[in-house]
């Protein structure tokens, strides 16, 4: 998992303790980072991915 690179991007965009679905899409697209790896960071460090639309973050 690109740990390192997660917690960089969820810093720079002001994410904390959750995060909505459409905020999750655009920083993998943003930063190149796999949205199934972003999913893996949330459950591992308690993010709370919001309003997911499509069911790909649980």
């Amino acid at each position: 998992m690109e740990e390192d690179k997660i917690s960089s991007a969820f810093e720079k965009e002001g994410i904390g303790s959750e995060i909505q679905c459409p905020q999750a899409f655009s920083i993998a697209e943003k930063y190149d980072i796999n949205k199934g790896e972003i999913a893996a960071y949330c459950n591992t460090h308690g993010v709370k991915i919001r309003s997911c639309q499509l069911g790909c973050f649980k």
